[in-house]
């Protein structure tokens, strides 16, 4: 399968990682049994590990536990990045032993991560190897996801069905779409990178996500125009601050239509968040970014093998159906390993084959030349 973010360390330990990031308290165990996990994404991401995760492994194996770092939005990713490249030049303790962040697949192709295969991880064997290639075999991914398009059908009867199409629609409906600002979610930053790639070629897309080559991002101008002219038809001319946000802003039909995470609209759509007459589709040409969520070893992490039965035990089909149902997450162990009710739930969604986003520095730097070049 390939797809397209409990408590925490003491201050010293967190000074340690540069992780900073907001704190909860998660117990205690012995050393070297106790895996502290850094978390850069969205509060549901936390709230899966907190909430469901944590107790589960806790209980599955007594005298083990994991201690969060969360930073919201992936605030911390670029420090942390730096901070864990020191720490493994250095050979000392980068303060965490396992990141479920954006950071993950930059500090993969980095050598800074520690490979995995099925001797260290038995259940990789039920993963699609073609996962593991982004990553250099130096993470495992355990839940996916994807940008799809979220529409209200009562408003909309013909849904684009191309990124042209899209934006001819979001401009002969003015106030009726709106996205995150890129450094505040995926969902945003995906609309974003889309528009940005209509104007690449698909060679030097490919070296944005693979590496970090600033010069080519003169390539953006083109894109950016055209974000830039979208502005006036943006929703009361504000761009909201995370994923969460834009799907409020959906379910009180205050938008028709708005870039939204898979896994986050499918669990809004379960609570009730969203009505029965928000659907979801994929745009073609490009469409819209995604991929796995990787968790990633440092070399030296100081708890490895509290580390690997974390990731072994993740991806075992029950933890993996916890992950659908609480995130609505794909899961990252081939589909049909799972029961046939999940099977059903991705039913015309695109699972595989997804477009993967820039290098964590290119999205940096993206996400600084947005504010300066298009909102106002």
């Amino acid at each position: 399968m390939k797809f397209l973010v409990a408590g925490v360390a003491s201050t010293v330990a967190l000074a340690a990682a540069g992780c900073g990031g907001e704190n909860t308290s998660a117990g205690s165990s012995g050393e070297g049994k106790t895996v502290r996990l850094y978390i850069g994404g969205d509060v549901n991401v936390r709230g899966l590990w907190e909430k469901t995760l944590i107790p589960a492994f806790r209980e599955a194996h007594p005298g083990y536990d994991v201690r969060v770092t969360f930073s919201e939005h992936g605030v911390n990713d670029t420090t942390t990045l730096a901070k864990l490249g020191a720490a493994v030049k250095a050979d000392q303790d980068a303060g965490f032993d396992l990141a479920d962040s954006g950071l993950v697949r930059q500090a993969a192709t980095s050598g800074l991560l520690a490979k995995v295969d099925t001797t260290s991880v038995p259940n990789l064997a039920n993963v699609d190897e073609s996962a593991l290639e982004p990553v250099d075999h130096a993470a495992v991914p355990y839940r996916g996801s994807s940008v799809v398009l979220a529409y209200n059908s009562s408003k909309v009867k013909e849904p684009p069905q191309t990124l042209d199409e899209l934006l001819a629609w979001i401009k002969a409906n003015p106030g009726k779409f709106t996205y995150n600002s890129p450094s505040t979610g995926g969902s945003g930053q995906s609309f974003v990178t889309t528009v940005l790639d209509k104007f690449l070629s698909e060679e030097d897309r490919q070296k944005m996500v693979e590496g970090y080559v600033p010069e080519l991002e003169s390539l953006w101008d083109e894109g950016f125009a055209v974000l830039k002219e979208l502005h006036p038809a943006i929703y009361q001319g504000v761009y909201p601050n995370g994923n969460q946000d834009v799907l409020n802003l959906l379910g009180k039909g205050e938008i028709w239509m708005a870039p939204v995470w898979s896994d986050m609209a499918l669990s809004s759509m379960e609570s009730g968040l969203l009505g029965p007459e928000i659907k979801l589709t994929q745009i073609r040409n490009p469409s819209f970014t995604g991929g796995a969520a990787y968790l990633g070893m440092p070399k030296n992490a100081r708890n490895k093998e509290a580390a690997l039965k974390l990731l072994n035990w993740v991806l075992e089909p029950e933890q993996q159906q916890k992950i659908v149902e609480v995130l609505a997450g794909y899961p990252a162990i081939n589909l049909e390993k799972m029961p046939a009710e999940v099977q059903e739930k991705f039913a015309g969604l695109e699972t595989q084959n997804l477009r993967l986003t820039y290098s964590q520095k290119m999205i940096s730097d993206l996400n600084n030349l947005w504010q300066q070049k298009v909102p106002g």
